[in-house]
C-alpha cells in the first residue's frame, strides 16, 4: 500500500507558470546531452487522418530520480463538444523503487512544455535582434507559443497569425489574444511586481491577422509552425535569410508543416535524432534524399552545453524540429509535484 499524489488540471493550470517550465524544460535537455536521461521508443496510433491520434512517450531522468510516462490524445474536433482538443495522462514513478510518485493531468502541461520548446529554439537560434514573429495555426497550441517565445526573446515587436483554414479564424485568434495572455500567464507572476512588469512589457507587441502567408513569411524572422498538416504551407522560395523555424506541429509520421527543400539550405537541429528522422519535420526531407541524418547538426542540448555550433550568420536560416519527447512532460510533471507538495495541493490517493 502507498500513496499516490493525484493532479487534476485546475491545480496544475495554476501553479506552473511559463519561466518555471521553460526553466525545467531548458536543464532536461542539458541532461539527456550528458546521458544523464534516457527515452523510451515512442507508440503511436492515428485513429482518422487529420482529426483524432494519440501517443504514448516515456523516459527515464536518472539524475532526478524518477521515470515515467504521458499518454496524450489530440482529437481537433472536442472544440464543437466544448472540450479540450488535448486530452492527456502523466504518471511519475519513484527510480529506486518503481513506486507510482504522481497521476497528473496532462493537458495542461503539455501545453506549457510545447510551447517552451518552440521557444528555446528561437532562443538558441534565432537573431537575436529579431523583431518578427510569425505564427501558423490558431489551435490550441498557439498562444502557449506566443507566450513562451515574447518571454525569451528581447525585441519582438509585431506577432502575425496566419490560419490555413481560413482568414477568420485568425482574426478571431487575434481579438482574444491579448486577454489570454493576461489571463492565463501574465496573471500568474502578481506577487512578483518585477517579473510582472517584465513579462508586460514583452507581451506588449502588435498583433496582426494575415491572409497571405507568402508575404507574411518574407516579412518574419522567426516562424513557429503549430497546425496537423499533411502538405507543406511554406514554400522555400518565400523564405528570407536569417529566418529561424520552429516547426511544433509535426509530431507522427507523415505530417508536414514547411517545405521539404527548406532544409537542403538550412542548419537543422532537433529534441531527439531518433525521433525526429522518423516523426518529425526532418522525417520527409529525409525520405526524399534532400538531406540524410548526417546532415542534422545535432541535438538542441548539445548547442547549450556548447558541443555543437548554433548560428554563426546573420544569413543562417535555422530549423529546429522539436518533435516533443516524454522528457520535458517528467521534468514538468515533477515540478508541478513539487510545487503542491509545498502548497500542500492536490489529492493523495491510497492505492
Amino acid at each position: 500500500m502507498f500513496k499516490v499524489k493525484v493532479l487534476n488540471h485546475d491545480v496544475i493550470s495554476k501553479i506552473l507558470d511559463m519561466k518555471q517550465v521553460i526553466n525545467a524544460v531548458e536543464q532536461v535537455y542539458t541532461l539527456k546531452a550528458k546521458g544523464k536521461a534516457d527515452l523510451f521508443p515512442m507508440v503511436f496510433h492515428e485513429f482518422e487522418r487529420g482529426v483524432a491520434d494519440m501517443d504514448i512517450k516515456s523516459g527515464c531522468i536518472k539524475e532526478a530520480g524518477f521515470f515515467g510516462l504521458k499518454l496524450v490524445s489530440w482529437f481537433g474536433e472536442n472544440a464543437k463538444k466544448n472540450m479540450s482538443p488535448i486530452i492527456g495522462t502523466s504518471i511519475v514513478f519513484d527510480t529506486e523503487t518503481g513506486k507510482p510518485l504522481g497521476l497528473l493531468n496532462a493537458e495542461y502541461i503539455t501545453g506549457m512544455r510545447t510551447g517552451a520548446a518552440g521557444a528555446i529554439g528561437a532562443k538558441y537560434l534565432a537573431r537575436k535582434d529579431s523583431e518578427n514573429l510569425l505564427i501558423v495555426g490558431t489551435g490550441h497550441q498557439s498562444a502557449f507559443q506566443i507566450a513562451a517565445t515574447l518571454i525569451v526573446m528581447d525585441n519582438i515587436k509585431k506577432v502575425r497569425i496566419y490560419e490555413p483554414m481560413g482568414p477568420e479564424k485568425a482574426i478571431s485568434f487575434v481579438e482574444s489574444i491579448g486577454q489570454v495572455l493576461e489571463n492565463e500567464f501574465l496573471s500568474k507572476y502578481k506577487e512578483d511586481k518585477q517579473a510582472y512588469n517584465e513579462i508586460a512589457e514583452k507581451f506588449n507587441v502588435i498583433f496582426e491577422p494575415v491572409h497571405d502567408i507568402k508575404a507574411a513569411v518574407g516579412e518574419s524572422d522567426i516562424i513557429i509552425t503549430a497546425t496537423p498538416s499533411r502538405k507543406p504551407m511554406i514554400d522555400k522560395e518565400w523564405v528570407k535569410p536569417g529566418t529561424h523555424f520552429s516547426c511544433v506541429g509535426s509530431d507522427m509520421e507523415g505530417k508536414q508543416e514547411i517545405d521539404e527543400n527548406i532544409f537542403a539550405k538550412a542548419k537543422v537541429y532537433v529534441d531527439d535524432i531518433a525521433q525526429a528522422i522518423n516523426v518529425g519535420e526532418t522525417e520527409i526531407p529525409i525520405k526524399k534524399g534532400i538531406i540524410s541524418k548526417e546532415d542534422i547538426i545535432g541535438e538542441i542540448g548539445y548547442l547549450m552545453i556548447g558541443k555543437i555550433n548554433g548560428r554563426t550568420s546573420n544569413d543562417d536560416i535555422t530549423i529546429y524540429d522539436t518533435t516533443g519527447i516524454a522528457l520535458q512532460d517528467l521534468m514538468t510533471a515533477k515540478l508541478a509535484l513539487g510545487i503542491a507538495e509545498k502548497k500542500n495541493l492536490g489529492v493523495e490517493v491510497d492505492l
